[in-house]
């Protein structure tokens, strides 16, 4: 009887850790790289999105492109029956606040908030950028359809809402536009207050910036690769955790790696055709994109973007020059690949929007001991937890344990010295919580 019960339970676990949802091949199947080429088109028909354009025309300029974007919302929590909160978010940046910012200008974003029905004060968020630019940050009549950057990562916003306002969630999900990107971030830190100031728990944003090319500048050719950039820890780390560090590891372990993580352990297990790259770095090379107002207010967040970027079709005005044809215009951009990068959000945004919360405390011990042992502080909504670890060296979470409706376990046999671990939230249809690495030490 004892040993049909262990069987009974192990199969059980088995089947919690190891099952696949078929709505999430649903979401992936219903992304449409049609409709991601109509807005894009949309988009860069606008001429210019820069931030200090045009307020007033219905067809060219800013204040067109996102009073459209708002409407797209609208139509999608129309189609829903009102289960989007579309409304702007709106900060005065004043003339001189850098050398971008010639005049004084509304930075003005769109949001679109799905609200959850168990947590709605939880957020998980994708957005892209509205505004473009050309050669001259300060250039704001001439043409610059921002196609690629970022009217790709735009259109990919509008349709994850399309596709998962379908759905109900358990976790709030926000689809966002953010304006003044391209003059200094602006967008991102108007919400990021904002969230703080609402007091939002910020579970991670996605941030897509550039999701529609497949040919980099170097001749290198793929519309399967794409780039995951996370910052290693938090920049609002006390000095104490700091020092922690030092003695129990946990530098490449912030809450926004292992936001990158969730991303590829879930891409790889639902769309194992793409290749997601993980990259131990805030952005590319001393640049920067719209997630890092989120990082500095110590919100987990990460870049999702393509991995062959073309420098002479992004941040340049439109021209042949040395034979070069140079501008960010739709003939780049790839739509069946954008759609793809699309999938990659919704499948992540839904998968933790149905996942309990994590575990706000993860305790370790077994210093000097042939065991590894764990604490945890268990969630409402979680039917179980499971134990991961790595070799030190791993980027990944190669290894994992699930281990039932419990607050502590023990992993015999397994040297503390040797791996790095942590715990997620198990939910009932299997859905976990992002990794939380140790916060904690006992003896």
């Amino acid at each position: 009887m004892k040993r049909f019960l262990l069987l009974a339970l192990l199969i059980s676990a088995m089947t919690l850790t190891a099952q696949k949802d078929q709505r999430i091949y649903d979401i992936i199947d219903a992304v449409s790289a049609e409709r991601i080429k109509n807005d894009v088109t949309k988009l860069a028909n606008f001429g210019t999105r820069h931030t200090l354009s045009d307020t007033v025309s219905n067809t060219r300029g800013i204040g067109a492109a996102r009073r459209w974007i708002k409407s797209e919302f609208e139509k999608t929590s129309a189609a829903c029956k009102g289960c989007l909160n579309v409304f702007y978010q709106k900060d005065l940046v004043k003339k001189g606040a850098n050398d971008r910012i010639v005049k004084d200008v509304k930075v003005v974003n769109v949001l679109a908030v799905q609200k959850g029905t168990k947590y709605p004060n939880r957020y998980i968020i994708m957005s892209g950028d509205i505004d473009s630019r050309v050669s001259d940050p300060t250039n704001y009549t001439d043409d610059s359809p921002g196609a690629n950057d970022n009217a790709s990562g735009m259109a990919g916003t509008l349709e994850a809402a399309r596709v998962l306002s379908k759905y109900t969630f358990e976790n709030s999900i926000i689809y966002m536009g953010l304006s003044g990107e391209e003059q200094g971030l602006f967008g991102g830190d108007g919400i990021a207050q904002y969230a703080k100031d609402k007091g939002w728990e910020i579970i991670g944003i996605f941030n897509n910036d550039m999701i529609g090319n497949i040919k980099g500048v170097d001749g290198t050719i793929s519309n399967v690769d794409f780039r995951i950039f996370s910052e290693p820890v938090p920049p609002t780390e006390t000095e104490k955790q700091r020092k922690a560090r030092r003695f129990y590891g946990g530098e490449v372990d912030g809450v926004s790696r292992q936001l990158a993580r969730y991303v590829h352990k879930n891409v790889k297990q639902y769309m194992p055709e793409m290749n997601p790259m993980m990259i131990y770095r805030l952005d590319r090379f001393g640049r920067g994109g719209h997630h890092r107002p989120f990082n500095d207010a110590g919100f987990p967040g990460i870049r999702i973007m393509e991995a062959h970027e073309n420098y002479t079709q992004q941040h340049q005005d439109i021209r042949v020059e040395d034979g070069i044809a140079y501008g960010d215009v739709l003939e780049h951009v790839n739509f069946e690949y954008a759609a793809k990068l699309t999938a990659v959000n919704a499948i992540n945004l839904a998968s933790i929007a149905w996942a309990p919360p994590a575990p706000t405390t993860v305790k370790i011990g077994g210093i000097v001991e042939p065991a590894a042992k764990f604490q945890w502080s268990k969630v409402d909504g979680a039917k179980g937890y499971k134990i991961y670890w790595r070799d030190t060296t791993s980027p990944t979470w190669d290894y994992s344990r699930y281990v039932g409706d419990v607050s502590e376990f023990v992993l015999e046999g397994i040297v503390i010295d040797n791996y790095f671990f942590g715990v997620s939230a198990v939910g009932k249809d299997g859905f976990e919580s992002p990794v939380v690495f140790p916060n904690g030490i006992f003896r």
